[in-house]
């Protein structure tokens, strides 16, 4: 929307310096956060394809294991926000971490701005607790930073912070069990009516097709067969589509609805 106002030359210049005034700044914007494509977003490029590959299958591995989902994530620069902001803005909106467990782990580097992150999710706080999340950063991660070794850095912090969340073996197990995968009542009831319905279809066209081979023709394109009459009309044919679920296939990676309120810990190199 467009508003043109008329006014005097001081007036006008007092209006726009209000405008600009009350303006945000234009750094990191909401539409700065990637989109979550995978368990390592490595926007700053810093990060070999050895590297990048190793640390998903290791990611990918303990989530299947434990169900807490840790993402790394670089980026140039959080712009003209804190990193904390920044991280967890970027948690809340990639939903790390099981919806009903909120244990998702977000390691992130600025590289640009020499600053990273470990971001926890509300439901491991209490087991990667800041004290330990700073603990990685400043003994494990920063060191390699200094060195100018990033990728060294990285893996250092994952096999860290996995190592502190299995340390607790029995709820490790108890979060991977409350968090299987298994069909609900309610899918159930729904895969059962599908069956049925599909086997009652494929019944007829079964019929309708030996109807023709076996049946008397009475008519042009009419048949009896078994004392049913069966009409066919056009190119009837089944080509052959498929029965199977048309949701969303894509395969990607996403968070399961997790949250953070900012537990974790910032360092820098």
């Amino acid at each position: 929307m467009v508003w043109i106002i008329r006014m005097k030359g001081g007036a006008l210049c007092l209006l726009v310096l209000c405008v600009l005034a009350f303006t945000p700044n234009s750094g990191a914007q909401a539409q700065d956060i990637p989109q979550l494509t995978g368990r390592v977003m490595d926007t700053a490029g810093i990060l070999p394809d050895d590297a990048k590959a190793r640390l998903i299958a290791q990611l990918a591995a303990f989530e299947d294991k434990s169900s807490d989902q840790l993402v790394v994530a670089t980026i140039p620069t959080t712009g003209d926000w804190t990193i904390e902001h920044y991280a967890n803005l970027m948690f809340r909106r990639w939903g790390l971490g099981q919806a009903e467990e909120n244990n998702g782990v977000l390691l992130l580097v600025a590289v640009n701005d020499r600053k990273l992150r470990i971001e926890v999710g509300y439901g491991l706080e209490g087991i990667l607790t800041d004290v330990l999340s700073k603990l990685i950063i400043d003994e494990a991660i920063v060191p390699e930073f200094r060195a100018g070794d990033f990728p060294g850095g990285i893996q250092a912090g994952v096999d860290n912070i996995i190592a502190v969340l299995e340390g607790d073996a029995a709820e490790l197990e108890a979060r991977a069990k409350r968090n299987e995968r298994w069909i609900d009542p309610d899918d159930l009831a729904a895969i059962g009516f599908f069956s049925l319905f599909g086997l009652f279809f494929g019944s007829m066209i079964i019929f309708s097709i030996l109807a023709r081979i076996f049946g008397k023709k009475i008519a042009p394109g009419r048949y009896k067969w078994l004392g049913m009459q069966v009409t066919y009309g056009g190119s009837s044919s089944s080509s052959g589509r498929s029965s199977g679920w048309s949701g969303s296939s894509s395969g990607g990676f996403s968070g399961g609805g997790g949250s953070s309120g900012g537990g974790g810990a910032s360092g820098s190199w």
